[in-house]
């Protein structure tokens, strides 16, 4: 008999299809906000971009912008965010950008409930800790994506602590944003290569999920239907960049795909890895999953047959390798799907094996992993497949 636990974030609307502005400013007035900080890039802040509009638009309704957060999220860039909202009175945050603007403002919200005001005491929040458990949330967040990461649909973040080049997870079940925004038109300027990696990172979402050990219903449902919709959107938004259908279309792929691991069932190695190579190699997310998730499937093949057939027939190629299918889905984004590309020595093959060993995605892979060696297998594989 199947059994098993699925579990919600606190997450209250997703709204799509609106322009940003208005879905916003109506989300904060059914919040009872009126001191909003929109959070943010330095260049989204820029003069005549997307955050500054924002900003703009909201009018005496936002009491600021802050611009310092950098590529995967670091400490630093989460404690002086916090601290400008405390300055500013702000009683809503309004993230706009990718995942690592999303996933640092979840964690600045952390830091606003504790009082924290330096970033080694984030130490004592990391997922896991009986303190964070029993917080009362107090400020929480919006969140406007103009990427593909779906950090806005979890209740977890990874945050890098630069001194130890490690990603830290942070977890707490109001991390979720209480809203999310899904505007097309807000990803108009995202680059190309960043929209269709942070894509191939959805379609890692699905295939994990669809391939995990760990069924639930639910979610692989909305795996299934997610991993569809991103396979016919990915290339359709490529090949037509100011397609706004298309582009929605990819974001509700997106959000579909995500069900599962804001649900916890968890995700595979391909994550593991990847966030060994994005925190302490500094490899872009998304760009992980498209050198990594081919060789995984090929890797996992012996413990997941049956599951890699419905990858298959979802990605377009009934009847064909699971891994082949989604290498030519890559390769239609001019996207690499060799480990060789990315500027990844095979002599760091031992050292990214052994860090990736203590993250929670090695245990709930479908092929288990014994041991380094078998990682080291996979890389293998992304180097030379």
């Amino acid at each position: 008999m199947l059994t098993g636990t699925h579990r919600n974030p606190i997450q209250e609307q997703v709204v799509y299809g609106r322009p940003a502005l208005e879905a916003v400013s109506d989300l904060a007035r059914q919040f009872g906000s009126g001191r909003v900080l929109v959070t943010t890039t330095a260049s989204l802040a820029s003069e005549g971009g997307l955050a500054r509009r924002l900003a703009e638009g909201l009018g005496s309704a936002c009491v600021g912008v802050f611009s310092g957060v950098s590529a995967h999220s670091p400490r630093e860039s989460v404690i002086a965010g916090a601290a400008q909202a405390r300055d500013a009175g702000a009683d809503l945050l309004v993230a706009l950008g990718g995942g690592s603007v999303i996933d640092a403002t979840k964690v600045m919200q952390l830091a606003l409930w504790t009082g924290i005001e330096r970033a080694e005491a984030l130490d004592g929040l990391r997922a896991g800790s009986k303190d964070v458990a029993g917080l009362t949330p107090g400020v929480r967040m919006i969140a406007v994506p103009t990427t593909l990461s779906a950090a806005e649909f979890t209740p977890f973040a990874g945050v890098t602590d630069v001194a130890h080049k490690a990603k830290e997870g942070y977890a707490h079940r109001a991390l979720a944003p209480r809203a999310v925004v899904l505007d097309p038109a807000m990803t108009l300027q995202t680059p190309a290569r960043l929209w269709g990696s942070t894509g191939m990172k959805a379609v890692d979402h699905a295939i994990e999920q669809l391939c995990s050990p760990v069924r639930s219903p639910f979610a692989d449902a909305l795996a299934e239907a997610g991993l569809a919709r991103l396979a016919s959107g990915l290339p359709a938004s490529h090949e037509r960049p100011g397609d706004l259908d298309a582009r929605l279309e990819c974001q509700i792929g997106m959000w579909l795909a995500m069900a599962g691991a804001s649900a916890g069932s968890g995700l595979g190695v391909s994550h593991a890895i990847g966030h060994t190579l994005g925190g302490t190699y500094g490899v872009p997310h998304g760009i992980t999953s498209c050198v990594i998730l081919p060789a995984v499937l090929k890797w996992n093949l012996p413990a997941s047959a049956d599951r890699q057939k419905i990858v298959a027939e979802r990605l377009g190629g009934p009847g064909r390798a699971a891994a082949d299918a989604l290498e030519d889905l890559i390769r239609s984004l001019n996207l690499p799907t060799r480990l060789s590309e990315v500027g990844v020595s095979r002599a760091d093959f031992a050292a990214i094996a052994d860090h990736t060993l203590h993250d929670r995605g090695v245990r709930s892979n479908p092929r288990p992993i014994t041991g380094a060696s078998d990682i080291v297998e996979i890389l293998e594989l992304a180097w030379i497949a």
